[in-house]
């Protein structure tokens, strides 16, 4: 027999409230950072290919482009920091590529929670990549005699950008994930899509040594603009106009994907 009392109890439970967009994301954030406890080998290689750039570019070449490897790692190291966030943008669309390969977003889609959840917890994920690898390549910078101008201020300014450079550059590879079937496929469109964008930019050497062709590409393109910013903020030289335009592409390139992403998700 029922108790009455009991179901009268029961009755008046009020319903919980609807999670909210920041909660659904936050969530989806942290199953991100679970995926490094899981898979651990994640941060090795995350962290070592930046690291032999940095070392071998340094040492080997440091002395014929700024003679001597402490001069070029002055102007390199920025660079490397940008050239690391954008290659580590393209680890959010293979592993997005993974999840729905395995039917995992079919379960997300099929839950009530904000739709644009599942991305946000990849980003998530990026920007905790891309803060790991920045640090350690800053750490081994200082080691080897890099020495910031702008102080622990204009770190902190260049870390933030490095944030929103990621952020803007990991919603192309989502794209791509949604899209294309396999995750090493989308390595390989990623990689082929960025490589003419970082060496044929200021990163690595002056442009005004290249051809003038070449330099009026490399002038205009965003990887330059970023890595002429992040020079600016961490040597104390930032002008406004100089962290604008760094700004332009990864505000664009969110405010036409997010949308994008959306509608290719709900599509699928």
């Amino acid at each position: 027999m029922i108790d009455t009392r009991s179901l009268q109890r029961l009755q008046r439970v009020a319903r919980p409230r609807t999670p909210s967009a920041l909660s659904n994301a936050l969530v989806f954030g942290w199953r991100a950072v679970l995926k490094f406890k899981h898979v651990p080998e994640q941060i090795f290689d995350l962290v070592m290919t930046p690291i032999m750039f940095t070392l071998l570019f340094t040492f080997v070449f440091g002395g014929a482009l700024a003679g001597s490897p402490g001069e070029y790692l002055q102007f390199f190291l920025p660079g490397i920091l940008v050239q690391t966030v954008v290659f580590n943008a393209v680890y959010s669309g293979m592993g997005l590529s993974t999840d729905l390969g395995k039917g995992l977003f079919d379960r997300f889609r099929s839950l009530p929670i904000w739709s644009l959840s599942p991305f946000a917890g990849l980003m998530v994920g990026d920007i905790l990549r891309h803060l790991i690898a920045a640090s350690i390549i800053l750490t081994i910078g200082l080691i080897l005699g890099y020495r910031p101008e702008a102080g622990l201020l204009g770190v902190l300014a260049a870390f933030a950008m490095l944030i929103a450079i990621g952020f803007g550059m990991g919603w192309v590879f989502i794209v791509l994930g949604l899209l294309i079937r396999t995750p090493t496929t989308v390595m390989t469109l990623g990689f082929t899509f960025l490589f003419p964008l970082v060496f044929a930019s200021n990163i690595m050497v002056d442009p005004g040594t290249m051809p003038d062709w070449l330099r009026a590409f490399v002038e205009v393109n965003p990887v330059s603009l970023m890595t002429t910013a992040l020079r600016g903020l961490m040597g104390g030289g930032a002008t406004l106009s100089q962290v604008v335009l760094a700004l332009i592409a990864p505000v664009a390139l969110t405010a036409i994907l997010a949308p994008t992403t959306l509608w290719l998700y709900l599509r699928r």
